[in-house]
């Protein structure tokens, strides 16, 4: 209601991250957790709200862009048996165009977008996006990031606004995790393996992550954006994809770091605690450990207890856009709903 009821009902930033369109996915996951079919009509209203706010927009991903509104609304249309707002969404999603000067990173390149076509053919059946188009930017990812690459460095590199980072959001923990769910040629999974070693060997002693390899001496942020619990997930998925233990080995020494240093100021799954809980509750889902559960129940219990009160004394910081997915409280209750069956929780746009 705080981001669109008592909002007039106005979008003023269309975007899962920040925007409306992260309560919409909030009001999806209510519908897939209580079946209240409230809550998927209400996130179809502003899954349209926002399609007419993104139109002219050149953002192309599931997290910023027009692809998430297109994705979102195509499953939600789905759920409501309406064919033709079904098929509109996807034709939508037709639409967008790639250019070439779009980077290859998570939020605003061509592994957001290509992350929210993986999105759509898990809900609608695969084919829904045919393979020529998944193909086609899994190539130009591969093709860049072997182009940037150096000789006994990474197999793959990128950059985004000239910086080579490496975590989820930018960099190349997010980027792998979308190849890591393609079906690659058996040497460009060789690369994206190679990459992912390649950051475990050139991790800090902590255990943490550098930001970007432009940063290498800086051990500061534990993150899902930059730092462990982003690199974390990633490595969990290449468990379940390459079965190496040294991945395993690598994602429970990060997750040790989110256990250590992971209980942030903030409450949301971009730069807070609520994304840092979802570290625990993937190696939780991969082992069958009951230690990653209640790790994931200790940091949730934290901001189910303490969130509102230390917010209102100032102690934490609810995020530049306090209600919304990424940022604030509308994570944080993703998290709660997610928390109903640990089981089958995943940090959303993230983990398919």
């Amino acid at each position: 209601m705080e981001t669109w009821g008592l909002g007039g009902q106005v979008v003023h930033d269309f975007t899962l991250y920040s925007g409306n369109l992260g309560t919409a996915l909030l009001l999806f996951k209510s519908y897939q957790v209580t079946t209240n079919e409230k809550d998927l009509f209400l996130c179809l209203e502003i899954v349209k709200a926002c399609d007419s706010a993104s139109r002219a927009s050149r953002d192309v991903t599931f997290i910023c862009g027009r692809a998430g509104v297109c994705a979102l609304g195509a499953v939600a249309a789905k759920h409501a048996n309406d064919e033709a707002l079904q098929s509109y969404y996807l034709s939508q999603l037709g639409e967008i165009k790639l250019l070439r000067n779009h980077p290859d990173e998570l939020l605003y390149g061509r592994s957001g977008f290509l992350w929210a076509c993986l999105f759509l053919n898990k809900h609608m059946g695969q084919g829904t996006v045919p393979d020529t188009t998944i193909r086609a930017v899994a190539n130009e990812i591969i093709k860049n990031g072997r182009a940037l690459a150096k000789k006994g460095g990474s197999p793959l590199m990128y950059e985004w606004y000239g910086e080579r980072y490496w975590g989820a959001a930018h960099g190349l923990a997010g980027i792998m995790n979308v190849l890591l769910d393609v079906e690659l040629k058996p040497d460009e999974f060789e690369d994206v393996k190679g990459t992912l070693k390649y950051m475990i060997n050139n991790c800090f002693p902590s255990g943490n992550y550098s930001t970007s390899e432009e940063d290498r001496k800086r051990d500061v942020l534990v993150h899902w954006c930059h730092g462990a619990p982003g690199i974390a997930l990633t490595l969990v998925k290449a468990v379940k994809v390459f079965g190496d233990k040294e991945f395993l080995e690598a994602a429970i020494n990060a997750a040790e770091v989110v256990w250590n240093r992971g209980l942030l100021k903030r409450v949301g799954i971009c730069h807070g605690i609520s994304g840092n809980a979802y570290v625990f509750l993937s190696l939780y889902q991969l082992t069958g450990n009951i230690e990653f559960l209640y790790k994931a129940k200790a940091f949730t219990c934290f901001l189910l207890d303490r969130a509102h009160k230390l917010i209102s004394a100032g102690e934490m910081h609810g995020g530049d856009s306090p209600y919304s997915m990424f940022e604030g409280m509308g994570g944080m209750t993703y998290l709660f709903l997610d928390m109903i069956d640990p089981s089958k929780a995943r940090f959303p746009a993230y983990e398919l």
